[in-house]
């Protein structure tokens, strides 16, 4: 187990906190937080297949230049863009620039209006895949749940979506709580998610 970062209050949190200055206010109010709006959901899907191959600390960096360039990750717009519009992105040099991920995100969006339409909700759909058993913190990069719905996802036609950079989304979105257990957020995940009312 690595050692715990001590934060500027003097409060132990998970090691990779401390790794860049930027990580720590999106450890300690983003990450492992259950997040059960659409948009949202869709955005971290689009940014974690952004992250294949890459650290998350330049996906973050580069994140409010995603979301101007994709009008905040407004599903409903991003499934309208046209092939203008991708050769446009590709000289955004504040993004990714990778022309099967960008086609990706667009394709994502046309799947995610077609599962609002089929699950009233992409929360309701996504939050099947719960973690049901709990597990030493941070010691996978797959899980049982996140192997099923990357199945699941590519069944229905998502791309960039595979069981690693599912299990990302969830650790993230709160559908686990993979904070160390002796993090001072981990706390106040677990009563968050006790309250949550799961759509």
């Amino acid at each position: 187990m690595t050692a715990p970062f001590i934060g500027p209050d003097g409060k132990a949190r998970c090691a990779w906190a401390g790794t860049a200055p930027e990580f720590l206010a999106y450890h300690d109010k983003e990450w492992g937080f259950p997040v059960i709006d659409d948009q949202r959901l869709f955005e971290k899907v689009c940014l974690e297949s952004f992250q294949s191959g890459l650290s998350w600390r330049t996906i973050l960096n580069k994140r409010e230049a995603f979301r101007a360039a994709f009008d905040q990750f407004d599903f409903h717009k991003v499934a309208l863009y046209q092939g203008d519009y991708v050769e446009k992105l590709l000289q955004n040099d504040g993004i990714i620039r990778n022309r099967r991920k960008i086609e990706a995100v667009i394709n994502n969006a046309q799947r995610a209006i077609e599962m609002q339409q089929e699950e009233s909700s992409l929360a309701a759909f996504f939050w099947r895949y719960e973690a049901k058993d709990v597990v030493e913190p941070q010691t996978q990069t797959t899980s049982v749940e996140s192997i099923a719905l990357s199945k699941a996802l590519k069944k229905k036609g998502w791309k960039f979506v595979g069981p690693t950079t599912m299990f990302a989304f969830l650790q993230s979105m709160g559908f686990i709580n993979d904070h160390e257990y002796g993090c001072c957020v981990r706390e106040e995940i677990e009563l968050i998610r006790k309250q949550l009312k799961r759509p």
